[in-house]
């Protein structure tokens, strides 16, 4: 059984920063990425960056390039989200999965529960 907790979200003003984790069980290394996705109010999930649990290669969404910075601790068990010029827009539940690769959401398996993150001054 794969569990996922994330934790780090929270309120914060434009422009601002938030770092979000997601402790994984040793199972989820197993997957070939551990993904981080949001879901904001009245819309669809999607997703944000993945990061592949053997090489560390990352990949994101266009709307978060530049702003967004995946990684993982060298034990595999933590994949964190640096969240940097935070904008209203980014407000969403954020959770983190493991699958494939991809930000296709249907072909990711297990969830965590999800943080809140809320852009607003």
């Amino acid at each position: 059984q794969v569990q996922l907790v994330e934790s780090g979200g929270g309120l914060v003003q434009p422009g601002g920063s938030l770092r979000l984790s997601c402790a994984v069980s040793r199972s989820a290394l197993d997957y070939y990425a551990i993904g981080w996705f949001r879901q904001a109010p009245g819309k669809g999930r999607e997703g944000v960056a993945i990061i592949s649990t053997s090489s560390g290669g990352a990949y994101y969404q266009d709307s978060v390039k530049g702003r967004c910075t995946i990684s993982k601790d060298d034990a595999g068990n933590t994949v964190f989200l640096q969240m940097d010029s935070l904008k209203p827009e980014d407000t969403a539940v954020y959770y983190c999965a493991v699958g494939p690769g991809g930000f296709t959401v249907s072909e990711y398996r297990f969830w965590g529960q999800g943080t809140q993150v809320t852009v607003s001054s």
